[in-house]
């Protein structure tokens, strides 16, 4: 998805859910032996054709009509991923569609992870397993509220590196990466025996550029990865003619009216089909300090019936959000004098299916326009019971340290260092210098990028917020030699637009104090890849600084959850080491969903890092989400 039709296309938002069984001719995707039986230890998978027709997708000659909902393996827990799957096929999907995040898959420079939750190998093998079949988007590029659109953060420690063109060091590590993900995904195509019908080139170019010629390289890139099945362009209506390449099938996307598609389809492939909506809209996602988006179901159920009624292909963009946990939010950004949205933890999106997994009314309302297309002698399977959810006993975080008391070795220079030239991707960094007090003077971080507790001898005195386009404060310094620390977080790179090329994290440019540069930093690298830890088993010594708490807690019997963050300021939140995502108290996530499958029958442990409220002790549960609760007046 893209940033700058994100308004112009709201009102076009289609929600699309598929038909178990399909059309006439409908095969589903024939699951593993070992789904039923272990097999035989080379038993092969049976192997398809899957082909263009002039109206229609034919599966071994026969025609398919694909009725797919997006979602992503990293946002739902690997343990959850069989009951994610499971209810696509209740509401009548016959397909699934997710994205691949290099950014996940290689974090750094060749080094690959394609294990735990980025094994995506496995979420595509368990789709088969559940007879579903796979739309594979593995573009690098993905947008999809991802940090950085999903690049790796350290493309842009390469000098002249220019993602999404024909530069030369950006199609060397794209080729490398693509590579690596064909190794992983290449034999999972429908014409190996695995599920994978398409394979996506690229991700809405043409709402970006117009270079064919990098679309075509783009393409062999995928051949020569092993991608030797089907590929596809898809675009929003505005840019299919920029961003198709001729010989490929050109999707469209946010369109719900059949004759519009036929046209947009037939003009950039030769007069023909087959038609796929590879991106419909049920709802929005959210950013931080706008109200949560919801759409009713009744706005798109006619159009719903008429794209199955047409027998077109379409791809609900989200079936199911999950959560983007940790810190691989994006944000949007169109540019000087506009505002920076960064996104929140919780995709919930108001899909079909809600944040934890759980059937919602737009899920039920779906499923009976699906169910008016189903052959005689075939019906939908019973819906699963949704997930029982808790409010937990309150627990008291008693054990904390300053987070000012527990810092790691610094690395020092004259002047700020980004999070790129100290090789962290994501997180915080602790800028600190001694200056000279004895009065009032204007403190100034120029290209803050994106927000920043300042402390004066530990003591916090001020934040400065990229999204209210603040980057300077009126600072009263103490007579003497005075400890400045400036605590700074990347709140998540822009994922669309020209403003890829710029999306350098910390203090970008210089910090002026009273007008006059000031120099002589050190950086203190703080990119919780773990949980953080407290040295002492103490409560943080009074003050205003950040501060990070910890506690053990019992659970009886490990059921979904909702920490209830509304007393607390701004931080982080750990469960048994797994990052929940981020809380802000201005909204309108107000709540950090606590999936049963991370939770441990027995002791527990949780960790809260807390920015602005360090002396906050108390954490109370809830058996229910809060994503709709702005407070903009919070002061902070």
């Amino acid at each position: 998805m893209q940033q700058n039709r994100y308004f112009r296309r709201l009102p076009h938002l289609l929600a699309a859910a598929g038909l178990l069984g399909g059309l006439t001719g409908f095969a589903a995707p024939q699951p593993p032996a070992k789904a039923k039986a272990k097999p035989a230890p080379h038993a092969p998978a049976p192997k398809h054709t899957f082909a263009l027709g002039d109206n229609q997708f034919l599966l071994d000659g026969k025609p398919l009509q694909m009725i797919s909902g997006e979602l992503h393996y990293p946002r739902i827990p690997r343990e959850a991923w069989r009951s994610r799957l499971k209810m696509a096929k209740a509401m009548g999907l016959n397909t699934i569609g997710t994205y691949v995040f290099w950014n996940v898959h290689e974090p750094q420079p060749g080094q690959y992870d394609f294990t735990g939750n980025n094994d995506v190998a496995a979420f595509v093998k368990m789709a088969q397993e559940e007879g579903l079949w796979v739309i594979l988007r593995p573009s690098p590029y993905v947008c999809a509220e991802w940090e950085f659109g999903g690049y790796p953060y350290w493309l842009q420690n390469v000098p002249g590196m220019k993602v999404r063109s024909q530069e030369p060091q950006y199609i060397a590590a794209y080729t490398r990466y693509l590579q690596a993900v064909g190794k992983q995904l290449a034999p999972l195509q429908v014409n190996h025996g695995g599920p994978v019908l398409m394979v996506q080139v690229e991700n809405e170019y043409g709402s970006y550029g117009a270079d064919k010629q990098y679309l075509a390289q783009n393409k062999q890139l995928f051949i020569n990865a092993g991608f030797d099945g089907l590929l596809y362009t898809c675009d929003p209506a505005a840019d299919v003619a920029k961003g198709h390449l001729d010989g490929l099938l050109p999707a469209v996307n946010g369109v719900d009216k059949p004759t519009q598609i036929r046209k947009l389809v037939n003009d950039n492939h030769g007069g023909k089909g087959p038609y796929y909506v590879a991106e419909w809209y049920p709802a929005w996602f959210d950013w931080w300090g706008a109200p949560h988006h919801t759409v009713p179901a009744a706005q798109y159920t006619p159009g719903l019936d008429s794209v199955l009624r047409a027998g077109m292909s379409i791809n609900m963009y989200m079936f199911h959000g999950g959560t983007t946990r940790g810190f691989m939010n994006g944000a949007n950004y169109k540019g000087p004098g506009t505002s920076y949205e960064p996104q929140i933890s919780s995709y919930d999106y108001d899909a079909p299916l809600d944040e934890a997994g759980n059937p919602t009314a737009k899920f039920r309302a779906f499923r009976e326009v699906i169910a008016k297309y189903l052959p005689a002698g075939q019906s939908l399977p019973t819906i699963p019971a949704a997930k029982p959810s808790v409010a937990l006993p309150a627990v008291q975080l008693s054990k904390g340290a300053s987070l000012l008391a527990q810092l790691p070795k610094p690395v020092a220079s004259q002047k700020p260092l980004t999070f790129e030239n100290l090789k962290q991707a994501y997180g915080f960094v602790l800028y600190r210098t001694t200056v000279t007090g004895g009065q009032t003077q204007h403190l100034k971080l120029s290209d803050l990028r994106d927000y920043a507790v300042v402390m004066v001898n530990g003591q916090r005195v001020g934040t400065l917020d990229r999204r209210q386009n603040q980057d300077s404060l009126l600072v009263k310094l103490p007579a003497g030699q005075v400890q400045l620390d400036l605590l700074v977080e990347n709140l998540g790179r822009i994922n669309f637009g020209e403003y890829l090329l710029q999306n350098n994290k910390g203090i970008t440019k210089r910090v002026t104090l009273g007008g006059k540069e000031v120099t002589g930093w050190k950086q203190y690298g703080l990119p919780f890849d773990q949980a953080p830890t407290v040295a002492q088993a103490t409560a943080p010594a009074a003050g205003s600084g950040p501060a990070v708490r910890t506690a053990a807690f019992n659970v009886a019997t490990p059921t979904d959850t909702y920490l209830d963050m509304r007393q607390w300021g701004k931080g982080v939140v750990w469960i048994n080491g797994h990052n929940l995502g981020r809380y802000w108290a201005i909204g309108p996530q107000q709540t950090l969903y606590v999936p049963a499958e991370w939770l441990k029958k027995g002791a527990n442990t949780i960790t809260v890092l807390e920015l602005l409220k360090p002396q906050q002790a108390s954490l109370t549960f809830l058996d229910h989400a809060i994503l709709s609760e702005l407070r903009p007046s919070t002061t902070l």
